[in-house]
């Protein structure tokens, strides 16, 4: 197991904190811009030790990784200084929307010998690998489209997702897990992509739809944002049936409905859809382990270079095609 320190006191900490109780025996410091807020929030948390800066945790000689929990803006420039410092690293998703600047992430990792890692917590969660082991085995025939979506609505103006120089917007908040989803159930990169997207906030999208063009001709819709009812949905629909995650991004209550076809002349399905349970572990405790596992070198972590720099490569396409959408619109007569 190794020292943990917390890179900010973000809530999204709490779930990686109770992956270990105490959290102490995995989490022995933690870093903010204010010291005062450092020390509240280690002795309220049981945390050992408090630095009131960012740069004072990576000096810390008794912390090995850290977990990058700052906003989405901030989270290359401080992976880039915490392996720099010598500190394997964790970041929260997503990873950067410059696909070089997650390659120039990785570059310095490299260098120095250490693990870097994008945590897209759902990936690691045991309904995933059933999902796409069931694909791969002819579950539903040819997969011929993939539907993805994730939204809830935000009403706070002051929530750092809807600051652009944060690099906030519902793509790469609740999107980008539609983008990882797709991606991993493709078990490939897509060709091409078109987007539109609705702004708000500080000019942030609140609202993107999209469609992705996957090899095999397989193709994909994504829906992701901040101002539609609760979603959480991630389908393959193929020429034998259809495979669905009902729970697919957050796993606590994971299963997996599968349809299977009739023949081409019934037109319609077998019976009822067989409902595949999966065991619900801590998602988060099955990312930390193979992070540290990657660390004592016993295996590449799932989510390492070519996957993170892949999925900021697709939410950079997404972003420009989106643009390009409003900057010069096809009116239809």
């Amino acid at each position: 197991m190794l020292r943990w320190g917390l890179v900010s006191t973000a809530n999204i900490n709490d779930a990686v904190l109770g992956t270990t109780n105490p959290p102490a025996d995995r989490f022995v410091a933690v870093g903010s811009r204010d010291l005062v807020r450092a020390q509240a929030y280690a002795q309220d948390k049981g945390i050992p030790r408090a630095h009131g800066s960012y740069e004072d945790l990576f000096a810390d000689p008794d912390v090995d990784a850290v977990y990058v929990s700052l906003p989405n803006g901030m989270h290359t420039e401080w992976a880039i200084k915490a392996l720099e410092a010598g500190k394997h690293v964790l970041c929260e998703k997503p990873f950067d929307r410059d696909p070089a600047a997650v390659a120039r992430a990785f570059d310095v990792a490299e260098a120095r010998g250490l693990v870097l890692a994008e945590a897209f917590m759902w990936r690691h969660h045991p309904q995933v690998d059933r999902a796409v082991q069931l694909l791969a085995d002819g579950a539903i025939g040819n997969v011929r489209l993939l539907k993805a979506s994730f939204s809830f609505v935000l009403d706070d103006p002051a929530n750092v997702r809807l600051f652009r120089g944060l690099d906030g917007g519902s793509l790469m908040d609740v999107g980008c897990y539609c983008v990882s989803g797709l991606r991993t159930l493709a078990g490939a990169e897509p060709m091409r992509v078109q987007a539109e997207r609705v702004d708000g906030g500080d000019g942030v999208d609140v609202r993107l739809v999209a469609t992705l063009r996957f090899p095999g001709d397989v193709v994909a819709t994504l829906d992701c944002g901040f101002d539609i009812a609760p979603r959480a949905e991630l389908e393959a629909i193929g020429d034998g049936g259809t495979l669905k995650l009902l729970d697919p991004w957050h796993g606590t209550d994971p299963v997996i409905e599968l349809r299977r076809a009739g023949g081409p002349e019934d037109r319609k399905f077998e019976g009822e859809p067989e409902r595949i349970r999966v065991d619900a572990p801590d998602k988060y405790l099955l990312e930390l382990e193979d992070f540290e596992a990657a660390v004592r070198g016993e295996r590449p972590p799932r989510i390492g270079r070519d996957d993170a720099v892949a999925q900021a490569t697709t939410i950079a396409a997404l972003y420009r095609a989106a643009d390009h959408a409003a900057s010069t619109p096809e009116s239809i007569p």
